[in-house]
């Protein structure tokens, strides 16, 4: 028997409190209002510069969160260029539409914000945000994002006394713009070798205060444009417990390698006499580039004189140790925090890959200007966000596959390369790097497994030295010179994902590709809609019913076909002709108030009265004029050559046709 009404509607709004309660009402929102202004700074302690601060801060302000929290971000944008922020490391689970990069979202407009609305979702650890669009993370706009677990959730140590942030990173006296002009410039194709480094936004004042006897976590992350750093802390050893979001074996180490874009976090004891130790960080695998090295205190609390000897060494500048110490690198199996498959561990050493791509980076001359390129594909970021363009089925901007899986030996040349992939699929990627220069490989959206590191050209019997059991898990890579790294992925994330170099100079050159992991089953379990508040841009402002407009943008006159032209006597360089005059037509719907009534006149003469009156009724070659009737014929003369501009000022798609002719199409 069904229940009464009233019971129905108590027992509809008991299932939903509790369908709120499932979905999330334990997940509690933190608010931030960020203001990205130009600001002078002083890092150098030489020459002030115009840095990118968020709230007047050089480096931007930390966020510190909870597993799971919703993270609401309302970005204003005060600089004169379009700005966007990227969430390093955080995987925006189903969510690519808050990634922050150029192929998934429009930039914030100058004078204009936008608010990111974005989940830690399964994740725990150590992340960083930054500027994602031109050079801008050269200036500043960089900051930390640290994710700390429910108290539900242990994680393989005990808890730190404190713990502390160190951004470290290279930094350069001239300025984001200036940088972009020279790499726009072509010339080399790289930038100079940085002027510092920098923790903290500063070359040698940063501090951590602790107690002696106590033991305290340092989360550090490279910020930096391109280069590696080796960090260490006079005296102290470190105990590796996180490397980016993950938890691996608690190795002891001297120092640590951090390459672009990486992230790590150890443990530090306080265990020496109650006095002030240097925190060092030095640059790694710049050949030819004068030795930088930025320094730091570890303050005891207690402390009054400076420990004695000299600043500790760097670690030997050959490849093969800091790859023997990536190597050692290993994941905690017993680890109860998140993990790459966010619904808990499983033996990916025993499942079979889907397919492999092995993704070579090269540095070819396209047009005379340096470019960099994957497969010999150099990426050129569209006016459309791609994840925009697959949303609305616009046409002719995306290279599906025109990525080879291989390398192939094929001209290099320049395109628009979204690989697709299906949703669960488990794939091989390998980074094969074909130069004297380390590579720094990232991947949006996800972690992934690093089962190998080794030297020279990869071959599938490479296979055989994997590990298949408990290999390190991340997001980015590193590729030593003239090696390659192997990674295995769980697709478990619908998306479009960028994976790029995290070399910044080199990813703003085109190294850098798109990956769509997709289902045809759509559903909000498997990835979320646009955001009603997602900035439109070229090709996707004002489509959100169809991508029309920029299809028709899309269509390119064949110049090498042969057969009939416009011209019937040949092609000609239309672009480049004079224009003699131009008609901007307007079509209007204006209400006539009498019935216009046109006689049929009696004779000859008359009609030619007829037609010379109504010749005083010509068209206007703009609009603005009270609406009338006419006849209307415009003379124009043979062999010339105008423009035609119709403007639509209605809501219905107006179609022109003109009789005699073809015409050029140019907007």
């Amino acid at each position: 028997m069904a229940p009464p009404p009233a019971a129905a509607a108590a027992l509809a709004a008991c299932i939903l409190a509790v369908a709120a309660t499932l979905a999330g009402a334990d997940d509690p929102y933190r608010f931030f209002t960020w203001n990205v202004t130009y600001g002078s700074i002083n890092p150098l302690g030489s020459t002030p510069q115009q840095g990118i601060l968020i709230n007047g801060q050089f480096p931007g302000p930390r966020i510190d969160c909870v597993t799971n929290d919703n993270i609401i971000v309302n970005v204003f944008n005060n600089l004169d260029e379009p700005f966007l922020l990227t969430w390093n490391g955080i995987k925006q689970r189903k969510n690519s539409w808050q990634d922050g990069v150029l192929g998934t979202n429009c930039p914030i407009p100058p004078g204009a914000n936008y608010t990111y609305k974005f989940q830690a979702k399964d994740q725990i650890g150590t992340f960083v945000y930054f500027p994602s669009v031109a050079m801008h993370r050269a200036a500043g706009g960089f900051g930390a994002l640290n994710v700390y677990q429910r108290p539900a959730i242990p994680v393989p140590y005990p808890p730190p006394a404190g713990d502390f942030t160190l951004l470290v990173g290279d930094w350069y006296k001239a300025g984001h713009k200036q940088l972009r002009q020279a790499l726009d410039a072509g010339g080399g194709g790289a930038l100079p070798p940085p002027d510092a480094l920098l923790i903290n936004g500063m070359p040698s004042a940063a501090a951590f205060v602790g107690d002696q006897g106590r033991t305290y976590l340092f989360r550090v992350s490279n910020v930096g444009v391109k280069t590696s750093v080796n960090v260490r802390i006079q005296g102290h050893s470190l105990r590796l417990v996180e490397v980016e979001g993950t938890h691996p074996v608690q190795n002891v180490y001297d120092s640590l390698d951090v390459h672009v874009g990486q992230s790590v976090a150890f443990l530090v004891t306080l265990d020496k006499a109650a006095q002030d130790y240097a925190v060092v960080a030095s640059a790694r695998f710049s050949p030819g580039a004068a030795p930088l090295m930025a320094t730091g205190t570890l303050h005891y609390s207690s402390a009054v004189s400076r420990a004695p000897g000299p600043l500790p060494a760097p670690p030997p500048e050959q490849a093969e140790w800091s790859m023997n110490q990536a190597r050692s690198f290993r994941w905690n199996l017993t680890a109860s925090a998140a993990r790459p498959n966010p619904q808990g561990s499983f033996h990916y050493g025993t499942i079979a890959t889907s397919r492999t791509l092995v993704l070579a980076n090269s540095a070819p001359v396209l047009a005379g200007q340096r470019r960099y390129a994957v497969n010999g594909v150099s990426f050129v970021v569209p006016d459309t966000p791609l994840k925009l363009v697959d949303n609305y089925n616009i046409a002719n901007v995306i290279g599906w596959d025109s990525v080879p899986a291989r390398p192939d030996g094929a001209a290099p040349r320049s395109g628009t390369p979204v690989v697709r992939l299906n949703l669960h699929e488990f794939i091989e990627v390998v980074f094969q790097n074909t130069e004297n220069e380390l590579q720094s490989w990232h991947l949006d959206g996800y972690d992934f497994w690093v089962v190998g590191y080794g030297n020279g050209q990869w071959t599938e019997n490479q296979r055989t030295t994997y590990n298949l059991v408990d290999a390190q898990a991340r997001h980015t890579v590193q590729v030593y010179p003239n090696g390659w790294s192997a990674i295995l992925v769980s697709l478990d994330n619908q998306g479009m994902w960028n994976l790029r170099s995290a070399n910044w100079d080199r990813q703003y050159l085109g190294q850098q590709l798109y990956m769509r992991v997709w289902t045809p089953q759509q559903s909000f379990s498997n990835e979320y809609s646009i955001p009603t508040n997602a900035i439109l841009c070229a090709c996707g402002q004002g489509l959100r019913l169809n991508g029309a407009e920029c299809s028709a943008r899309s269509f390119r006159w064949n110049l090498t076909a042969s057969a009939a032209r416009p011209n019937p006597q040949g092609s000609f360089h239309y672009g480049t002709i004079a224009t003699s005059r131009t008609l901007v037509l307007a079509n209007s719907a204006p209400v006539r108030r009498q019935r216009r009534v046109v006689r049929r006149p009696r004779h000859a003469a008359q009609a030619r009265g007829q037609l010379q009156h109504r010749q005083c009724h010509r068209l206007g070659q703009r609009p603005g004029a009270a609406p009338r009737s006419g006849t209307p014929v415009v003379r124009l003369s043979l062999h010339e050559f105008i423009e035609v501009v119709f403007q639509n000022t209605e809501n219905e798609l107006q179609s022109w046709h003109l009789d005699g002719y073809d015409f050029w199409v140019v907007g």
